[in-house]
């Protein structure tokens, strides 16, 4: 019997720390020169929203918030620091949940998440707090269009978080920004390999790739940049709201 073997290959890329205004784009294609790494059509570069955060100016000193009458109110009630709070209310439209420790928000953007994905992690200084891209599919576009002037190779770009799960422990990254590439793979209407027909198959695509990612990114090593190669998904127009479970479909809503 012949086999078709498949390889994904994933690369870590380490870049300088980032300062307001650097060229992300720019950034890893030099790294990758200088780290042997050959970008090629159909990668996918997937960058840590920490690093454009910065790049794009979404870094706060908590000093210089002014927590309102409200965010004072909830950190007293979860023991919070009150101007994280009132960062997290500014980049909500509304609070899901609020239990123990945590706040459950829908983002400005729609995603559904802990602390509105404010970050007072991996920031420098202590008094600092970064919060996600204000368009992170424009923050990829950005970055792939600067890798393909430079390099003239077509790569997806999927800018990448890290989330909790409703229904399981432990945290995995997704995909909050996608270029270039659709983020769901539709697999409804096509025959399994017994010929049963697929009913209910959509693949987040993105996710699955920026989850993988993480684990040569990980968390405290440094490396805010993975190539992928070798995963199969649909090139066109895509978004990080193709991602989102409309209200009325959400079971945790």
């Amino acid at each position: 019997m012949h086999l078709d073997p498949r390889e994904v290959r994933i690369i870590g890329v380490k870049l300088p720390e980032i300062k307001l205004g650097d060229d992300i784009g720019y950034l890893i294609v030099d790294a990758c020169i200088k780290q042997g790494v050959k970008l090629e059509e159909g990668d996918i570069v997937v960058v840590t929203h920490k690093i454009v955060s910065k790049a794009e100016g979404y870094v706060y000193r908590l000093s210089d918030i002014s927590p309102s009458i409200f965010a004072e109110r909830v950190s007293l009630e979860l023991g919070k620091d009150p101007r994280h709070v009132e960062l997290i209310l500014r980049q909500a439209r509304r609070i899901v949940k609020m239990r123990g420790p945590h706040i459950i928000t829908e983002t400005i953007h729609g995603f559904v998440c802990a602390n509105s994905a404010v970050d007072l992690s991996n920031v420098s200084g202590g008094d600092m707090a970064v919060t996600l891209p204000e368009d992170p599919d424009s923050s990829a576009m950005k970055i792939g269009l600067r890798i393909r002037e430079l390099t003239d190779v077509d790569v997806a770009v999927i800018i990448s978080d890290t989330f909790g799960r409703a229904w399981r422990k432990g945290l995995t990254d997704v995909a909050i920004g996608v270029w270039n590439m659709k983020p769901l793979i539709d697999y409804r209407g096509l025959k399994d390999p017994y010929g049963y027909e697929l009913r209910a198959t959509v693949v987040a695509v993105a996710d699955e790739v920026a989850s993988a990612a993480e684990l040569v990114m990980g968390k405290t090593e440094g490396i805010p940049v993975a190539i992928v190669k070798g995963v199969r998904y649909e090139k066109g127009e895509g978004t990080y709201r193709d991602l989102l479970r409309p209200l009325e479909e959400d079971l945790f809503r």
